[in-house]
């Protein structure tokens, strides 16, 4: 079988993609992939490094408001097309999944257009323009929240969940632990801003240390590569709390996940997935700064089902911070409650059921 699939611009719509090429490699021995993506876009380094055949196409997004780039865009997405129809026909595609970014636009719509199966995949509960347009043209949509079925034609809906979310499962926590410092008997909570960081959840932990060091909990706080230094030198000024390890950057992080008891984090798709396939507790700081606020709408997907709290940025202090780790990880009873929610949003099996809906779509070929 001869895969191609797309998807890029943000590690939320790559990883879902690479997980879901591991499944498949581990179900079909004889699969073959193609990926396309962006040159500029992180898949153009991430991909390759996985030994994935990668093919790049010029295309950007479109802007909101009236501006002569979006005619440049009309060009470049027809321009797309042509490029991606090639690619398709040489490849010979069986099917063609897209996992989000403007990139899936001319791919996805190429393979509709001549007649080849197609998936497109929703992480948010609020889709982008991209999914949108091409909810139209093809054949089934996976989604991971339920409440993103009212965007789309309900007899192509399927609720799949995110890929991401399998490769967290049976991943040593001890090990976790061990790898970044930590030890095996108090409670646990990381605080993430994102691979990047966020520099709202930094100043908000600097304004916490002095207090966080009389908790009878540990920390993880992971900084991002660019704010690492700043935070490190103001911390050492504070005065480094024992119970507190910093980090720039956690390499192992389904294995770190697992030894952990409450974690604070934005509400990125892929983020969630792995929260609720373990049964993690969160306290959500949705990002203010992305399209049609949907990681506040992410969040409140798990806040309203008890399996987290949510914590606007607007609202986000040292102090309040503070009292909501608190309120969770030293209330035994509340602890308990919002993991048996977060297990129960959870689905674990959502890199075989994508892999599932790829083979009943190319089987009616």
């Amino acid at each position: 079988m001869k895969i191609v699939v797309s998807g890029g611009g943000t590690g939320g719509h790559i990883y879902p993609a690479l997980a879901l090429i591991r499944e498949i490699q581990k179900e079909t021995a004889d699969a073959e992939f193609l990926y396309i993506g962006t040159e500029k876009g992180l898949e153009s380094t991430l991909v390759p490094r996985e030994n994935i055949p990668f093919k790049p196409i010029h295309i950007t997004g479109f802007k909101r408001s009236i501006s002569l780039e979006n005619v440049k865009t009309i060009l470049r997405f027809l321009k797309g097309v042509k490029q991606s129809k090639q690619m398709l026909r040489e490849f010979q595609a069986d099917v063609v999944i897209g996992t989000g970014g403007y990139v899936c636009g001319p791919v996805v719509y190429a393979a509709a257009k001549l007649g080849i199966p197609t998936i497109i995949h929703e992480q948010n509960s609020v889709p982008g323009l991209t999914n949108k347009f091409l909810s139209r043209y093809v054949n089934r949509i996976a989604l991971c929240f339920t409440e993103a079925k009212s965007f789309f034609p309900e007899d192509k809906v399927v609720l799949t969940g995110n890929p991401r979310a399998s490769e967290v499962l049976n991943q040593d926590g001890i090990k976790g632990r061990l790898s970044v410092g930590l030890n095996l008997t108090d409670p646990m909570v990381l605080i993430v801003g994102g691979s990047r960081g966020a520099r709202p959840i930094n100043d908000a932990v600097l304004q916490s240390l002095g207090k966080l060091r009389e908790r009878p909990y540990q920390v993880l706080y992971v900084t991002g590569e660019v704010h690492y230094d700043k935070v490190k030198k103001e911390v050492e000024q504070i005065g480094s709390p024992t119970n507190v390890v910093i980090k720039p950057f956690v390499h192992n992080m389904p294995q770190v996940l697992a030894g952990t008891d409450l974690t604070v984090a934005r509400a990125g798709a892929t983020t969630l997935a792995e929260l609720t396939s373990l049964g993690i507790p969160s306290i959500l700081i949705p990002s203010p700064y992305v399209t049609n606020n949907h990681q506040e709408k992410n969040a409140r997907s798990l806040s309203d089902h008890g399996a987290a709290e949510l914590l606007l940025e607007k609202d986000l202090t040292g102090e309040s911070l503070l009292e909501s780790i608190d309120r969770i990880l030293l209330n035994n009873t509340k602890l308990k409650e919002m993991k048996s929610a977060a297990k129960e949003l959870g689905i674990p099996d959502s890199a075989k059921r994508l892999y599932q809906l790829m083979l009943e779509l190319t089987s009616v070929k």
